[in-house]
């Protein structure tokens, strides 16, 4: 792979890359970034700056992801680690518990699943932690204790949410409202808003690094909480719950290797659609025409049809990774591309919250990803802790003919996915895009935009996305040209043009010679350092 040109930026940009040699952090609230740097300038490793970005993102962004998240997470310290920390279903909740319904409701106790936030960040800290644990929280905590000014794309998302969740009836959510609907209204931008249950909380879990909230006090609160509440979730449960070592999967495109977290995440629609692509020459046409999105569109429906039928939690797949991986099945994938376009089964994955980051340090690269899931979650929130859970449930489907049907103590499948490029064994860099089903889109384009086109990684976050939706219908940012949506619209697509579509918020550390590149698109409040 060629180096990157870093003063050619082809579409409309705030920004530029930003470049440093001894460490870098991009996250999706610059308050966040700030966390993560102070970390590294107090001598703490990338793995530090990235769970006190992670920690403080639960603050400063909580439409999107808060304590009572899941995460995963790649780090590369001379090879590649993958590690899943998303939680089970509750060992009490049973199919018989949705009886007379077609799918999980989603602001209900039903819908929650074992947080795994709080044992990634500690299961990370333990491996290349260099500060104390508890240092980790002081940002998060102060933006908690003092409050922060909330920021633009985090206050419009809070609006967009308000409705939802203000409406919900039972004793289950009113802690919840009270904490992030103090006045019966989410809040403007640039308005303070401070947590002091959730400052608390942190504390606590510092304190006891995280062991209150999976067998202490806090995991008695969650429980107490939802035993009165009609609940599933028990001490049990916590208790039980650790995150996971897993082998990170790839392909190679290009002279790229692409790594995605393997199953229970969606990662894999990335690769499958990749090795689809390969077989085309795509850098023969412009990015900027119908052809080039043509192809891509059509291999990520491939590849999203496969996923929908195919992937769930490890356990309980009945097809092999390696297969759909098998370069002979994408062959024949790809004969199904004509100019044509075609129709194929829905992804079946709602759209979510999510927030990603990257942080790299000397010898240390970091590509960390936690959400809630719809927004905020639940809706629920245990009396007095800031802890919004999360609502992965809603990810389970009911059909027991599918192996991502619900069964208690299985993890549903995920739309949280961190990525990560190595070139031999060289690594290349972190990137994400958060936004549900547009995750592994982003990852595809993103990837697209580097590998075929050279671009550098701020041209590659600010090209215009598609998101393919279900059937023949995708649609197309408002900066693609009309003359690229009529070409698409011939060849069959129903392409939609909305400028309130969400095409996903990304960030990206990429390792060039000595040089960390860093950059933070501008569909987000994100901010990118580097020094």
């Amino acid at each position: 792979m060629s180096l990157a040109n870093l003063t050619n930026y082809p579409y409309p940009s705030t920004r530029r890359v930003i470049m440093g040699s001894r460490g870098a952090v991009a996250a999706s609230q610059p308050l966040a970034t700030i966390a993560g740097m102070e970390m590294l300038l107090a001598g703490g490793s990338a793995v530090d700056a990235a769970i006190a970005v992670a920690i403080a993102l639960t603050v400063v962004e909580p439409t999107a992801n808060g304590i009572g998240a899941d995460a995963f997470a790649l780090v590369w310290d001379g090879k590649l680690h993958g590690l899943n920390g998303s939680g089970k279903s509750p060992q009490k909740l049973t199919l018989q518990n949705f009886a007379g319904l077609n799918a999980v409701p989603k602001y209900d106790w039903r819908a929650v699943t074992v947080p795994g936030a709080v044992s990634a960040w500690r299961t990370l800290w333990e491996r290349w932690g260099r500060l104390p644990f508890e240092k980790l929280f002081v940002p998060a905590i102060r933006y908690a204790e003092e409050g922060f000014p909330v920021s633009p794309m985090v206050s419009l998302a809070w609006k967009r949410l308000e409705q939802n969740y203000l409406s919900l009836v039972g004793k289950e959510f009113n802690f919840f409202k009270q904490v992030f609907f103090p006045n019966n209204r989410a809040p403007e931008a640039g308005e303070i808003w401070h947590s002091h249950a959730h400052a608390q909380t942190l504390r606590e879990i510092a304190a006891t690094g995280g062991e209150s909230f999976y067998r202490g006090n806090i995991a008695q609160r969650i429980a107490d909480f939802a035993a009165d509440t009609g609940g599933y979730l028990t001490k049990d449960d916590l208790a039980a719950h650790q995150a996971q070592w897993v082998q990170p999967i790839s392909t190679n495109y290009r002279d790229l290797t692409v790594w995605e977290i393997p199953p229970n995440t969606q990662g894999i629609a990335t690769l499958i659609a990749l090795n689809i692509l390969s077989g085309f020459e795509l850098d023969r046409y412009p990015r900027e025409s119908a052809q080039s999105y043509h192809l891509q569109i059509e291999a990520m429906k491939l590849a999203f049809a496969d996923v929908y039928k195919y992937i769930a939690d490890e356990p309980f797949l009945k097809v092999a990774t390696k297969d759909l991986l098998s370069l002979d099945y994408a062959a024949k994938r790809r004969a199904l591309i004509t100019e044509q376009a075609i129709a194929l089964a829905e992804p079946g994955l709602p759209k979510g919250g999510t927030v990603y980051l990257a942080a790299a340090d000397g010898e240390l690269i970091v590509s960390l990803i936690q959400s809630n899931f719809t927004g905020f979650g639940s809706g629920i929130l245990p009396a007095n802790t800031g802890i919004a859970l999360q609502n992965r449930g809603y990810g389970f489907g009911l059909d027991l003919q599918h192996p991502n049907h619900f069964a208690p103590n299985k993890r549903p499948i995920h739309t949280i996915i961190p990525g990560f490029l190595t070139q031999g064994d060289r690594p290349i860099g972190a990137f994400g895009v958060m936004g549900g089903a547009m995750q592994p889109q982003g990852h595809l384009q993103l990837v697209v935009n580097l590998a075929d086109y050279g671009f550098n990684p701020q041209a590659a976050l600010d090209a215009p996305r598609w998101q393919f939706v279900s059937g023949s219908t995708v649609l197309v940012e408002q900066t693609a040209s009309k003359e690229i949506t009529q070409q698409l619209a011939k060849r069959g697509h129903h392409v939609l043009q909305n400028p309130d579509d969400f095409f996903g918020r990304g960030q990206i550390i990429y390792k060039q010679e000595r040089v960390l590149i860093a950059a933070c698109e501008s569909r987000t409040d994100g901010l990118a350092v580097a020094w």
